[in-house]
C-alpha cells in the first residue's frame, strides 16, 4: 500500500500500489469528471501534483498533447486518467471548479450565479468567475474557445493521433 494527500480535503488515504488517480478521486467523492471516457482527451480530471511527481507513471504521449491546450496547466499538472501511484508522498490538489460539458449546459445557467468558476471541459480555462452572474458573453466565449481549439488541435497533431481524435 502507498499513502497518499488528497487535496483540498487535506485527507491522507492509502492506495495500492499502480493504482489510477482518477479511480481513486472518484472513490473519495471527488470533483473530478471523466467527459472523454478516461481517455484523456479531455481536462476535466486534470490535477496538479504539489509533491511527489517522482511517485507517479511518466506521462503518456496523449497526457503531454492534451496537457499542451489546457489553458491553466502547469509544470505540475496531470490528468488524472493518465496517472497511476507508483510510491508514498504523493500531494494531489484538486482545482476547485465546475467542469460545462457543452454550451447548452451553459446555457441552461444564463442568469444564475457561478458557486464555482465554471470550467471549459477541453481547456481548463475559466469561462465565469466564482461568484460573478453567468451571461451570455460566456457562451460567446465558450464558441470561440472551441472554433479556435477544433482548427489548432488537428493541425497539430501526427496522422495517427488525428485518427484517434475524429474517431
Amino acid at each position: 500500500m502507498k499513502r497518499i494527500k488528497l487535496q483540498p480535503l487535506n485527507k491522507d488515504i492509502e492506495v495500492n500500489e499502480n493504482e489510477n488517480l482518477l479511480k481513486i478521486l472518484l472513490a473519495q467523492e471527488m470533483n473530478v469528471l471523466q467527459a472523454c471516457g478516461a481517455q484523456g482527451r479531455c481536462a476535466t480530471c486534470h490535477v496538479y501534483i504539489q509533491s511527489g511527481m517522482e511517485s507517479l507513471n511518466p506521462r503518456t504521449e496523449q497526457e503531454r498533447l492534451t496537457l499542451s491546450f489546457i489553458t491553466t496547466a502547469q509544470p505540475n499538472s496531470r490528468l488524472a486518467c493518465q496517472t497511476r501511484v507508483l510510491g508514498d508522498g504523493v500531494v494531489v490538489e484538486v482545482p476547485r471548479g465546475m467542469y460545462v460539458g457543452s454550451i447548452g449546459e451553459l446555457k441552461n445557467l444564463i442568469g444564475r450565479r457561478a458557486n464555482l468558476h465554471i470550467i471549459h471541459p477541453l481547456t481548463g480555462e475559466v469561462l465565469v468567475e466564482e461568484g460573478k452572474l453567468i451571461l451570455r458573453s460566456a457562451l460567446e466565449k465558450m464558441s470561440k474557445i472551441d472554433s479556435t481549439l477544433d482548427t489548432s488541435l488537428l493541425e497539430s497533431l501526427s496522422p495517427t493521433v488525428q485518427a484517434e481524435f475524429v474517431k
